[in-house]
């Protein structure tokens, strides 16, 4: 594996810390983090449950806090890294922030906008273009949500059952 990919999964497994940080409160597993310069400057994870925020996503989260940490809102020489392939508003949100590169875990069938359904970071009618890296790590990252997802399943039904 070379240098690049390793520093890739390094920073993924990052991702992935912030996305069990979800886990463990009850929210969709979504991690994020943003590097510059070999060190994490943002990190986000979906916090929209206990926000009661539609933009509480884990890259907005780490957006915010990566660009107060440099005091601009440019994060030029950045990486992020995300879990789960950005959304529309996140794509969004990137393209802004002049992000150069993504790193992303495992494809979103469902809103995936880093080249699933569309690809919004590399849209050329848009001012900036933003390198898209992935899948990485998709076998841990897409296990994160499968196994959220089913035991939140199983739960709603567990309790179902005991309401009936």
């Amino acid at each position: 594996m070379s240098e690049t990919a390793d520093l890739h999964e390094h920073w993924m497994k990052e991702a992935l810390r912030e996305a069990e940080k979800a886990r463990d409160i009850g929210e969709v597993p979504i991690g994020a983090v943003i590097v510059r310069n070999g060190e994490i400057i943002g990190r986000g994870h979906n916090l929209r449950e206990i926000a009661a925020d539609p933009t509480a996503h884990a890259e907005m989260i780490a957006i915010r806090q990566a660009s107060e940490a440099i005091g601009a809102w440019r994060l030029l020489d950045c990486t992020l890294y995300v879990t789960l392939e950005p959304c529309p508003m996140c794509a969004g949100a990137i393209v802004q922030a002049r992000v150069p590169a993504v790193v992303y875990g495992t494809e979103d069938p469902k809103a995936g906008c880093a080249g699933t359904l569309m690809n919004l970071l590399q849209e050329p009618r848009f001012n900036h273009r933003t390198e898209v890296i992935g899948p990485m790590l998709q076998e841990e990252c897409a296990g994160i949500l499968t196994s959220f997802f089913q035991d939140l399943r199983r739960r709603l039904k567990e309790e179902r059952k005991e309401r009936s």
